[in-house]
């Protein structure tokens, strides 16, 4: 396994550390350690596709497992954020049918002997939620000791940051949208069979 499709796999991995410290209530810096595991999950999201492409260590498998893995961070970082109220359930519910779509048609091409890779407009899509998703989880580490220094930026113009975070959500549904729709678009022969 190359450098790429293992730094994938442990984007995979991270996920999960960033749902168990999102997700167990009284965890001493439990959304500090979340916020730490979800921006280097993001990260790798970055270096993997970077490396494949500068190293021509582009295979079957990151094409696949990449964007996939793209979508457990995601969807886990946008569900648990619902669970805490900081995200309108609807949204979370159309970002997620999205993802569930687009990875439907995936598996339909791949059952063709086809590998849809990831398209420009999706990697912009990703880039807006990592970053919803970040601030978001700032706002909840800033009541944690190691992140207080935060605190006051929340603070000081509550009703400002509350715009910022509902703008960054909106941008990262009409992204989500307009990507999908296009991806859908552009492999649309592969649902003429069906």
């Amino acid at each position: 396994m190359n450098l790429p499709n293992k730094l994938t796999v442990a984007r995979l991995v991270l996920s999960f550390v960033f749902v168990a410290f999102l997700s167990i209530d009284g965890v001493g810096y439990g959304k500090t350690a979340a916020l730490i595991a979800f921006c280097i999950a993001a990260i790798t999201d970055f270096l993997d596709g970077y490396l494949a492409r500068k190293h021509d260590l582009v295979t079957n498998f990151g094409k696949l497992m990449d964007p996939l893995a793209d979508k457990i961070l995601m969807c886990a970082g946008f569900v648990l954020l619902t669970r805490l109220e900081l995200i309108p359930a609807w949204i979370v519910v159309v970002i997620l049918s999205r993802e569930f779509l687009v990875t439907g048609l995936r598996l339909l091409a791949s059952a063709e002997g086809v590998v849809l890779a990831a398209e420009n407009l999706g990697k912009y899509k990703t880039v807006f939620q990592i970053v919803t998703v970040i601030y978001f989880l700032l706002f909840l580490a800033a009541s944690e000791p190691a992140f207080a220094w935060i605190s006051p930026l929340f603070q000081v113009t509550v009703l400002s940051a509350d715009y910022l975070g509902r703008a960054l959500i909106w941008i990262s549904l009409v992204l989500t949208l307009w990507s999908g729709v296009s991806y859908v678009w552009k492999n649309r022969k592969i649902l003429g069979d069906y």
